[in-house]
């Protein structure tokens, strides 16, 4: 089965290579960028600007090949691909969960931009508290980790 998808705009960001680039949002504190939206899907932002924060749903297009296991950020040790936020997937499709500052025309100016310039954006969602805040989580290896301050490094471009 093929599956094919057009991108509804791009992703405007001071980070031009993978070197470097946050490796969340949270490690993104601070850093602007915008969404710039295709002109055929701008009344598709209407009611949009009430939200704080957006899901951006993304093509990683500068991943490398995906392997089963990586030794993902934060950690030293070897962990299978889907315990992991690791960018080189089967499907390099990649979210992040950004502050929306403000709608202006067809540009969504945004905070906590851990995405590459000129990242394809697939879909955007709000997100939703209600729908998307979770109280008792388990994070796995992560929870062993958490301490560690890490932002970005090269891993994914060896």
């Amino acid at each position: 089965m093929k599956i094919e998808y057009q991108p509804i705009g791009f992703v405007r960001s001071p980070h031009q290579t993978t070197s470097g680039t946050p490796i969340q949002p949270s490690r993104a504190r601070g850093i602007e960028g915008a969404i710039e939206i295709a002109d055929e899907y701008v009344e598709a932002l209407t009611d949009l600007d009430g939200f704080s924060h957006i899901i951006a749903i993304c093509h990683l297009h500068r991943a490398s090949a995906f392997k089963l296991k990586v030794v993902p950020y934060l950690d030293t040790e070897l962990r299978g691909l889907f315990a992991t936020r690791a960018p080189s997937r089967p499907n390099p499709i990649g979210l992040s969960v950004v502050r929306l500052l403000g709608i202006d025309g067809r540009i969504l100016r945004i905070e906590g931009v851990d995405l590459l310039d000129g990242t394809p954006v697939l879909d955007i969602k709000p997100y939703v508290r209600d729908f998307d805040d979770r109280t008792e989580v388990r994070c796995g290896w992560l929870d062993e980790v958490r301490d560690r301050e890490t932002a970005a490094d090269d891993r994914f471009e060896r």
